[in-house]
C-alpha cells in the first residue's frame, strides 16, 4: 500500500463506498419535473453522512445511473457533478475519488476541480461491450493528467470491466502484471462480470501474487465474503451492498455500512 500511503495513509484494508448520482441531465432516466438539481443534491448528501458515519475509510462519486453508459462524458455530466461534490466539500470528511462512466478524461478533470484524490476507469485495453466495441487509450490519459498538472490524482485501473468482455486472451494475472509495469497503475482493480457481483477468488489471488501495487475489489463485496475476499486484496469498492435491501439504485443504508466496517475491523485486528 505504500503508492497510495498519501491517500489512505497506514490503514489496511481500506474500504471505499460508492456515493452514486441519480439519473443526470442528458442522461435518459433524468426527470427534471419531479426530480431535479436539488434532490441530486439532497441524495448525495444523505448516502455521503450514511457512509461516514457508518464508518467508512473513503467514498467515490460516481455517475451509476447515467445507463445506458457512454464513454464520452458530456459537459452537463461534469458540470453537475462538478456542482454538487463542490457544495459538500466541508462535509466530506474522508479520502474520497471519482468515476464519470466511461470516460477517463472527464474523471481526471472532475477529481482536479473537486479536490479528489483518486479516479477508478478502464484505462487500458479493448473489449466488446454492451455499448459496443470499446477502445481505451492510456497513453492519452496519462498525457492529459500531465496537461492539466494533476499528477498527484491517483488512477486505480479496472482490468476486467463489468458489461464487457475483454478482447485480450492473455490470462487476467499476465495483464495485471503488464498493466502495472508499462501503464503504471497506482491500483489494480478486479471485478465480477457485474455492478454488485463479486470476482472469483482465485482471480484476485492471482493478480496479488503478480503484481507489486494495491489489488482492490471492484465490485460484489458483503458482509459474509469479507473474511474469505479481504483476505487476499489490500482492500474493497463496495456500493451495492450498502444500499436498503442490497439494491444498486436505492440509497445508503448507515446499519448496513457499520455491519460490513465491523466485520472489516475484525479482520484488521
Amino acid at each position: 500500500m505504500n503508492n497510495l500511503s498519501g491517500i489512505f495513509g497506514d490503514k489496511k484494508k481500506i474500504i471505499i463506498g460508492m456515493v452514486h448520482f441519480p439519473p443526470l441531465p442528458g442522461s435518459p432516466l433524468f426527470d427534471d419535473r419531479q426530480k431535479g438539481i436539488g434532490y441530486i443534491e439532497r441524495v448525495i448528501r444523505e448516502d455521503l453522512l450514511a457512509l461516514q458515519n457508518g464508518g467508512i475509510d473513503s467514498v467515490m462519486f460516481c455517475n451509476e445511473n447515467d445507463r445506458p453508459y457512454q464513454f464520452q462524458a458530456d459537459y452537463g455530466t461534469v458540470a453537475v457533478m462538478s456542482k454538487v461534490i463542490g457544495k459538500l466539500e466541508h462535509q466530506i470528511k474522508v479520502p474520497f475519488g471519482v468515476n464519470v462512466l466511461w470516460d477517463p478524461k472527464a474523471s481526471l478533470a472532475l477529481a482536479k476541480a473537486t479536490g479528489a484524490q483518486f479516479i477508478r476507469e478502464i484505462v487500458s485495453g479493448a473489449y466488446i461491450s454492451d455499448m459496443g466495441v470499446w477502445n481505451t487509450n492510456v497513453g492519452e490519459t496519462y498525457r492529459y493528467r500531465r496537461l492539466i498538472e494533476a499528477r498527484n490524482i491517483a488512477i486505480f485501473f479496472n482490468i476486467c470491466a463489468e458489461f464487457a468482455s475483454r478482447l485480450d486472451t492473455r490470462p487476467l494475472e499476465v495483464i495485471a502484471r503488464s498493466v502495472a509495469f508499462s501503464s503504471l497503475a497506482d491500483a489494480i482493480l478486479v471485478s465480477g462480470p457485474m455492478t454488485g457481483v463479486s470476482p472469483r477468488r482465485e482471480d484476485i489471488k492471482k493478480v496479488k501474487e503478480n503484481v507489486n501495487v494495491p489489488v482492490f475489489i471492484n465490485t460484489g463485496l458483503k458482509v459474509d465474503t469479507v473474511d474469505d475476499l479481504l483476505s487476499v486484496a489490500d482492500g474493497a469498492i463496495v456500493g451495492t451492498s450498502l444500499k436498503k435491501d442490497g439494491v444498486t439504485w436505492n440509497q445508503v443504508e448507515e446499519s448496513r455500512v457499520r455491519e460490513l466496517m465491523k466485520k472489516v475491523e475484525q479482520l484488521r485486528k
